[in-house]
């Protein structure tokens, strides 16, 4: 399978492209969301983010770190076409999305 690795922090996603990673997303939205020590010390709510695109959208344009990882995505992403996406937590979910290959 090729594959091309996007580094976030260097290279994150815009709103464009985190918006359809959003819409394809296999799975809750509020999923995109890290919820580690960061988002307690943002005093951010959980439940703010619950099926909310836009809110998370929104949240991860402006704290890019915030963003889980891995997020495997399949499509164009310099294209405007969709997207599926899957959070590869846990890492069963990775296996699954790429079908079933090394699980």
């Amino acid at each position: 399978m090729e594959v091309d690795v996007v580094l976030y922090m260097k290279e994150p996603p815009d709103e464009a492209l985190l918006t359809r990673m959003a819409a394809g997303l296999d799975g809750p939205v509020e999923d995109l969301v890290r919820k580690d020590s960061q988002f307690s010390k943002l005093e951010l709510v959980e439940a703010d983010y619950v099926g909310d695109p836009k809110a998370v959208v929104e949240l991860l344009a402006r704290r890019k770190a915030l963003l889980q990882r891995p997020v495997l995505v399949m499509g164009d992403l310099a294209g405007d076409g969709p997207l599926v996406a899957c959070v590869g937590r846990p890492k069963a979910r990775l296996y699954e999305f790429i079908g079933g290959a090394g699980a």
